[in-house]
């Protein structure tokens, strides 16, 4: 018989077959004609281009290259009214986008209260994706 942990981290792994398999970098997508990535479950996820451009706006040249997308947006068990953002340059975008960057911190990841979320999905709806994880 299955073990709790075992059903739960099976049901997370469905949960997020939304997820991408690869990710790609903001400077190729950009010079795709139809900027996608494919999915854990075998179809596409689409980009905008102007939210592409958007972003490359945000950002100095030689971030382009190192930003891979989508943004992944960690949601888990343990943080109840909190997510998580991982890497140096996806903190940056998210702190630029909530007007809380500081360019004096570097950060490599960031805890955020689960409210700013809708100010982050409207302003990067194609570009940014839930994990649902656990710790």
């Amino acid at each position: 018989m299955p073990q709790p942990d075992e059903i739960i981290n099976k049901e997370i792994s469905r949960i997020n077959l939304h997820l991408p398999r690869a990710k790609k970098s903001l400077a190729k997508l950009l010079n795709e004609d139809t900027p996608k990535v494919q999915l854990r479950d075998g179809s596409f996820h689409y980009f905008k281009k102007g939210e592409l451009e958007y972003l490359r706006s945000l950002l100095e040249e030689w971030e382009i290259e190192k930003l891979y997308l989508p943004i992944v947006i960690e949601i888990t068990t343990t943080w109840h009214g909190y997510f998580r953002v991982r890497g140096e340059i996806e903190v940056k975008v998210i702190e630029k986008i909530l007007g809380t960057y500081d360019i004096l911190e570097e950060k490599k990841e960031v805890t955020l209260p689960r409210y700013l979320l809708p100010k982050i999905r409207r302003t990067l709806p194609t570009t940014t994706t839930y994990a649902f994880i656990m710790e």
